[in-house]
Order: structure tokens, then sequence, then C-alpha cells
């Protein structure tokens, strides 16, 4: 297969076309402009990330690409240039990265997301003369390599016992009665757990949000969890579980038309299955720990508390598993795009993101530094950033809560004084971690790129705290849930700025929670503003030295004891730390209005939404100017609107004001207008 290779030189003049299902044509354009990426050791080998010209985009139509995608690869680009060039690579494969969802196909269009091709061939292959080939031609406008994804902690979680869960009990003093409360002081600081190490209040500010304020969440707010697989059965979150209505459980067939079978509760990019996996012994139960402390369910009696789980009686937000990574298998940039695209055309607002590759001024002598700036970010990385740009502007809806998406990244645990990217990106917010008392972790990136500081554990830092009852990664670190399978109790602790960043996402989905309850409107852009301008100011804790022992977990007593200059910190955390209190009081006065939105029908069809989402009151009513294009009615608090006949009327519902709206009639409509 290698000697295949050396005929590329010559390829023009000495190959000729093998023969191929659909007319192909060879369109005329101009030089090409993409360059050829870098070849690193994480790239994935037999595979190449392709773009196409967006003048080629029907050939690859007809050619019958549009329908492939994951699952449906075919064999010919129907581009004559393009297939010269993969012929010689004897037998390839040719799928587009994105699968059709009809609902959200303009939108996919409109972002050039349809035009990202994944070919793949022989390992044997030499990846960089596949590269270079196709960056020549014209129909070509870009080729990456896919390459692995690195998780921002690779440290396991420390199992909590079940001795020490049996002398948990619930206080009568704690916002609820999850008996691990007491141990989560990231949640609910009270200064208790180690006198000289816990300043109290050095938490997320939460309590006074779910006592002052009557928010403790809200399904309709999802938040995508692009990590390993969630424990969808634990007794803590499979309540909080998002639901895809239009799916079957282990369905092979892809019910609800996203361009995926079987996703019930999100979908397992690695496997290409709706099943979630966690149970390989390679696993390390991160996504269901960052899970818990986003949403694992409140005033239960069962183990944790987290930030938006609802308050017993009404459900909290909802988590959708992204999966990304499973077992010792590291994810790639194909895994980690599909996950996103798919998260906000399934009603993900928020991306709960603890990956990202090496900060760019991480100690070369300890790490591999990767990307130093945005410009070296960007360029090397365009589908990446494509698929982000398409989460930030199309998740959410115009009508509803938030207009667009917020991807939360993990800053990075490489000490660097930089973020890790893509979080270090202007676009998306990056995390930094904190202990108990406010200062930094001493494993946290800070300085460029970090915009917000979070509780993420410091288990270093409580090295000297260790006694019959508590051991190594216990008090320093954070609670939350994980699979049986790594801990007996399902319950342990796990510390890094991939723990900080779920706090971050939790209290913002905790902050759109309120603005649903108090029907205002956002735009992203403008909510995270909110979120940073909250912030608990915490330079005036980075002063004087900070001591603690490298290595503390493995070595214990023979690990050396540091020092960490906090000086160097001030005004490099980010904005602060995250404030969950804060926030929602900001909410009360910003944002707009919420108005009943227009609505669109296929004729013959109906659609059901509930008005007291966008007003106050009770009895609404609902009245329909044309009523040979449309009927309506409610049905309790539910509106149901038909369509009779194509055209537009105007209609209005009334509950504590009268708001007025449009009722389109088509062949061909859906939910976010035309398809």
């Amino acid at each position: 297969m290698v000697n295949n290779m050396k005929s590329l030189t010559v390829l023009f003049i000495a190959v000729v076309l093998a023969s191929c299902s659909v007319d192909v044509q060879e369109p005329v354009l101009p030089e090409p402009s993409s360059s050829i990426p870098k070849l690193t050791a994480d790239v994935v080998k037999g595979q190449v990330l392709v773009r196409f010209d967006e003048r080629v985009a029907s050939v690859l139509d007809k050619a019958g690409l549009t329908k492939s995608g994951h699952g449906n690869t075919l064999s010919c680009s129907g581009i004559l240039s393009v297939d010269r060039i993969l012929e010689m690579l004897d037998g390839y494969t040719i799928e587009r990265v994105f699968p059709v969802d009809s609902r959200t196909e303009d939108n996919a269009r409109e972002s050039g997301l349809h035009l990202w091709y994944i070919v793949r061939f022989d390992e044997e292959i030499p990846i960089d003369k596949v590269a270079s080939e196709l960056s020549m031609l014209g129909e070509v406008s870009r080729v990456e390599y896919n390459h692995r994804l690195k998780r921002a902690s690779e440290r396991k979680a420390v199992p909590l016992s079940v001795e020490r869960l049996q002398q948990l009990k619930a206080s009568s003093g704690n916002a609820f009665n999850d008996p691990l409360l007491s141990d989560q002081w990231n949640l609910v600081n009270n200064g208790d757990l180690r006198q000289t190490k816990f300043l109290k209040d050095a938490d997320v500010q939460v309590e006074k949000a779910w006592h002052e304020l009557d928010c403790t969440g809200d399904p309709s707010i999802i938040v995508a969890v692009l990590d390993e697989g969630v424990f969808v059965d634990h007794p803590d979150l499979k309540e909080s579980m998002w639901v895809n209505e239009g799916e079957i459980w282990r369905s092979v067939e892809d019910n609800d038309g996203n361009g995926y079978a079987g996703d019930l509760h999100g979908y397992n990019f690695v496997e290409s299955t709706g099943v979630i996996s966690t149970e390989s012994r390679y696993d390390t139960g991160h996504g269901s720990h960052v899970a818990g402390v986003i949403a694992a369910a409140n005033n239960n009696g069962v183990g944790i508390s987290s930030i938006a789980g609802g308050n017993g009686s009404l459900p909290g937000v909802k988590i959708m598993s992204c999966q990304i990574f499973s077992g010792a298998y590291a994810g790639t940039v194909l895994e980690e795009v599909r996950a996103i695209k798919y998260a906000a055309d399934n009603g993900a607002v928020i991306l709960q993101c603890s990956w990202g590759y090496i900060s760019g001024a991480a100690n070369p002598y300890e790490w591999t530094p990767q990307y130093a700036t945005d410009q070296e970010w960007e360029t090397y990385n365009v589908l990446e950033k494509h698929a982000l740009d398409y989460f930030i502007h199309n998740a959410g809806s115009p009508d509803g809560v938030i207009d667009g998406g917020i991807a939360v990244f993990a800053g990075g645990n490489e000490s660097a004084p930089a973020a890790s990217y893509p979080g270090a990106y202007p676009d998306y917010v990056a995390v930094s971690a904190t202990a108990g008392d406010f200062t930094p972790a001493v494993y946290t990136n800070y300085g460029p790129g970090t915009t917000i500081a979070a509780p993420g554990g410091d288990q270093d830092y409580y090295w000297d705290y260790v006694d019959e009852s508590h051991k190594i990664g216990e008090i320093g670190c954070i609670l939350s849930t994980l699979p049986y399978h790594i801990s007996e109790t399902g319950y342990g602790y796990m510390e890094g700025t991939s723990m900080a960043c779920p706090h971050v996402s939790g209290v913002a989905a905790l902050g759109l929670s309120y603005a649903a309850q108090l029907r205002r409107h956002f735009k992203a852009e403008d909510f995270i503003r909110l979120l940073y301008e909250t912030a608990l100011p915490i330079d005036e804790y980075m002063t004087g030295t900070k001591y603690y022992k490298k290595y503390v977990i493995d070595l214990l007593e023979s690990a050396p004891m540091m020092q960490l200059d906090l000086n160097s910190f001030k005004g490099k955390m980010g904005y602060g730390q995250v404030n969950a209190f804060g926030l929602l009081k900001a909410v009360e006065g910003a944002g707009v209005e919420m108005t009943f939105p227009n609505l669109y029908v296929t004729v013959g069809e109906k659609v059901t939404v509930s008005p007291s989402m966008y007003m106050d009151g009770s009895g609404f009513s609902v009245k329909v100017e044309n009523e040979g294009i449309a009927s309506a009615r409610m049905d309790g608090e539910v509106m149901i609107v038909e369509g009779l006949s194509s055209g537009q009327t105007a209609a209005s519902v009334t509950g504590s004001r009268t708001d007025r709206f449009v009722i389109t009639v088509s062949e061909n409509a859906g939910g976010n207008g035309w398809l």
C-alpha cells in the first residue's frame, strides 16, 4: 500500500479515473489557498478532514454525499480531481462529518458545515502526502488532520469509603437533606472543615440563591457534558438526564430524524451508538463526576447536592451526555465537533468541556506546549472553531431564554501563566481553579485567556489533614457522583480545572433557570458579561506564600515541600470567583421581557406550546384572525395549533397581557422556520 503513494507526484499524467456511479465534473477554480497542517504525535493515522469549496457543493450533493455521514460512507466524491488522488489509496471511504438533521440543515449549510468531509484510508499510507496533494486542489479549501484530544486531568478519583458515608448525616442546618452536602465546601463553605485552610463563604455562593431567590434549576435548561459518558442510572443522576422524547432507547433506527439512532439521553460519539458507556476499567468516572456537580438531584435524601439539581419537588436542569472519551480511548476532533453540533441541534445551551490542549506557556521540560495565541489555534483548528461558532450562534432560540450558546472550558492544569485552548479564545469561558480559601490551586493555569475562577480542589495543599476517617484526596477535593465500579458508594473526590469548570457551567445554568422563571430573554454574549461582572473579587487573597507538598497523593510523607508565590496570581485568575447569588440578582434587572413567539406549522399537523413560558397568568385564551389557515385552542395551560391550509394569519394570546403573533402554515414547516 505504501508504494501506491509514490505515484502521486505524477498523478495527473499517469492515472486514469476509475469508474464512478455518478456524473462527475471538474470545475475550473482559482488557485487553492489552503495550507498543509502540522503533523504532530496526536494525529490519527489513515484519516484526513477535508473542507470542499462552496462551488462544488452541488457536485457533492449529486454524488449522494449529502446523505452520508456517521455510519453511511461512500467511495466516490464525484469531483474528478479529488477522486483521481483518492483512487490511488486503494479502498478509501468518504463521508460527511455532520449527518443531516432535517430540522437544522439550513443552519448547517449557512454555517458551511455541510462542506466538511472525512476521508479514511489505509493507516500505512503517509498521511502528510495525502494532505499535501489534496491541499493543492482548487476544489479543496482546507485539509486538516483528525487529532486526539487531551483530558484536562488524568488523575483517578478517590472513592468515598463506606465508613465515611456512614459517618455523614444530613444536618438540620443544611439547605437540603442530602447527607453528603456537609462535605461539599465548594457549594456551602462554613469554614469549619479545616480551620486554617478553609474560609467561610469561599464557595460559589449558591446557598443564598436557593434560599433567598427560590431558584434551584429549571428543566428547560439543558447542559451538554462533552466528556466520558455519564452514568445515567445513578440514583442521584437518573432524574436529571435529558430525555429525547422523539427517540427510542437502544433503537437501531433514527426515530426522530436527527441523524443519530437510539440517542435517548445523548450519544456515544466514540462508539457510534446511543448507549452511553461508563463501565470500562479504564474509565475514570469523570463525566459522571462533572454531571453531579451541575445537576445531581437535590433534597432526595441521597448522596450529594448540586448547583442546579432542583429541590426534591421541582426538577432542576437537565444533563445531555455527549460522550467523546471512552475508557483508554482519547476522543478525536471528529467526535468532538459532531458532539458540539449535536448539542446545539438538540436543545443544549451550555457546553461543559473539561478538556483542552496543553497551554502554549506550559513548562516544556514537563509538558509539550501547544497553541500559544488565538491566531495559532485558529490557523490549525478551523473545523473545531467552525463547530464552536455553530454552537455559539445556533444554540438556544431568539424566542427562548437565551439566543446563542455558552461554551465553558477547563483552563488547564499545567501551572502555566496562560490558559489552554480552546478555552483561552475570547469567545469562550476559560475556568481557573481555587482551593477552599480562595487561593489558586497549585496546579491551575492562570493569566491571559483565563476569564473566571471556581472551586477545583487542591489535595497537595491539604496534605496535613489525614486521620483515621480521612485520607489524602478527600478533604481538599470536590465530592461528586461516580459509577459503582469506580466507587462502591457511588461517590468520590476529584480535583482540577476540570472540576472547576462544571461549577461555572452549573452557575450559568442556574442563572438561565432564574431567567426562565422571570421570563427574561438574553443574548448569549450579554449573559456571559453578567457572569463576569458578578464574579467575587479574590485578588485580596493573592498575597504571601502558599505551602504545599507536590505529588502528595503518591508520596505522602516523602513528598517535597513546595512554595507558591500568591502575588504572581493577582489580577490573573479571571474576573473573580463565580457567584451564583450575584448572577441571579443581576438577571432580575437585565435582558428583555420574553414575548409569545411566531409559530410555524405543517398543513394537517399540530404544534403545542405553553403560554406560561412567556407571560404570567392562567386561564389563557387564544384568538386566530383567519381560521381558514389555522385553528388554535387551549387545552388546560397548553395551546394547540393546527395547520389547515398554506398561508399566514395573525393571532393573539391573552394572559396577564395580550401578545400578538403570526402563524405560518406550509407544506414543509418546522418549529424553527422553513425547511
